[in-house]
């Protein structure tokens, strides 16, 4: 493919949804044959403003929480993966709303004690925290909230 055509297959692709510089960087080393071509057209798009990472960090991190329900730990190790900077990702997550995150994890919790309730206490708690902490939430929060859905008030009743 020449370099015009994958720049504005590139700037559509961005235009639609936001995209890191590491994705968008993929979608060009399968398109073209010549990774200096790609380098332009990244730098070209930085630009005229379709890739900015902060902004992608910061979407990512609002619809993750959101719809996936994902903790600080998760979202920090995705967005790594993606290649972005800390400061990126540690801006992104100071926008965390904590009230919106707590009941995040909350809603996780109880929805996963539905199945898990019957079981002994013991147990229970902890596929509660497998459980959380698989989706990135950190120990010390889960065992808050897990002692509050169970109505314990020892915090060193979870065991890591």
């Amino acid at each position: 493919m020449e370099k015009s055509k994958a720049l504005s297959r590139a700037a559509a692709l961005c235009s639609r949804s936001e995209q890191c510089e590491s994705d968008v960087r993929k979608k060009l080393h399968t398109w073209l044959d010549d990774d200096s071509q790609a380098d332009d057209i990244i730098t070209q798009l930085r630009q005229e403003g379709y890739i900015d990472d902060d902004r992608y960090a910061r979407a990512y991190v609002h619809d993750k929480l959101l719809y996936n329900g994902w903790g600080r730990i998760k979202l920090r190790l995705m967005l790594r993966a993606k290649q972005l900077s800390d400061e990126a990702i540690d801006q992104a997550l100071e926008q965390i709303d904590p009230q919106q995150y707590t009941a995040t994890l909350e809603h996780i919790v109880k929805a996963k004690w539905r199945t898990v309730a019957q079981r002994e206490q013991r147990q229970a708690r902890a596929a509660l925290l497998r459980h959380a902490a698989g989706r990135g939430f950190e120990p010390h929060l889960i065992a808050r909230c897990i002692n509050h859905l169970t109505g314990s008030s020892d915090d060193d009743e979870i065991y890591y």
